[in-house]
């Protein structure tokens, strides 16, 4: 399968400060590949210098396997979304979906209108009056709205209450069934175990695995807090679920809740199982 995206060795300094260091990794296409770190691990920053937008210190990046020559023909064939996007507080949101398109040399009015309707964006209001939501689902609109064959999001749903996080990943997977390819970044561990095919988890700039979900959550811990008599406990659980059921019925609680573990658990099982080297599934 031809990977759309390979990126070898990339390293970011900031002057002496590093943004990220050897990250390597490759996505193929027609999956939804997660980027998964948290806030400050490196993930903008690797996507930044994958889209031109910052220069590399060192290290190899090819996107669509150099098949349209120039970083800015493939830029054409690629829906970008920043973490934080700005737009003219002026305008009106269906003015500025309409200046991405022409942006762009196209007309891209009826998937506009189509993508609209089922984020439910309000395109008669003018940006400033928009909560942090309603500007997601204006950048999201403007990231597919051509029908990119690679789309890159950078922390997508945040601000989206959960009916708008349903309908975006709906919107992705739609793409994808369709071709295209995702590269998505995020800071939720639940997003990528629930839409992801792979993931690489970095931290500090470094990558610590690449792995299909699969392998990454077969051997994920859960943590469970269980409530009796007015006491909380909580506890780390790394065995099977039947063992978990077994140790739940014998301390009889009153309430129980099972949760995933944060992100630096996650990290801390990676350390401690010597995975600080990226391996590619």
């Amino acid at each position: 399968m031809t990977n759309v995206i390979e990126i070898r060795h990339l390293q970011k300094y900031y002057g002496k400060h590093m943004g990220v260091r050897d990250v390597s990794l490759s996505v193929e296409e027609g999956e939804i590949f997660g980027f998964l770190g948290s806030n400050g691990a490196g993930k903008s920053t690797t996507i930044r210098c994958l889209l031109g937008l910052i220069h590399k210190t060192s290290g190899e990046m090819t996107l669509f396997g150099n098949q349209y020559g120039s970083l800015a023909d493939a830029l054409h064939h690629i829906g970008y979304m920043p973490s934080e996007a700005m737009f003219y507080p002026k305008m009106k949101v269906k003015e500025v979906i309409d200046f991405a398109a022409k942006a762009r040399g196209m007309d891209c009015s009826q998937e506009a209108e189509r993508l609209c309707q089922i984020l439910d964006v309000p395109v008669n209001k003018k940006i400033e009056d928009l909560s942090l939501g309603n500007r997601k689902k204006v950048s999201i609109v403007c990231a597919l709205q051509h029908k990119p064959d690679l789309l890159i999001l950078d922390e997508p749903t945040s601000g989206l209450d959960p009916l708008m996080q349903e309908r975006f990943f709906g919107l992705v997977k739609e793409a994808c069934a369709k071709g295209a390819t995702c590269f998505l970044s995020s800071h939720v561990l639940s997003e990528i175990k629930n839409y992801c095919n792979r993931v690489a988890i970095i931290k500090d700039g470094e990558l610590l695995t690449v792995d299909s979900v699969e392998n990454l959550t077969h051997t994920q811990a859960k943590q469970v807090r269980v409530w009796k008599n007015g006491q909380e406990e909580t506890f780390v659980h790394t065995g099977s679920s039947q063992e978990l059921l077994v140790r739940l019925a014998n301390l009889a609680p009153d309430d129980f809740l099972v949760e995933e573990p944060s992100l630096e658990e996650l990290f801390m099982q990676y350390y401690e199982e010597g995975a600080h080297d990226s391996t590619q599934a």
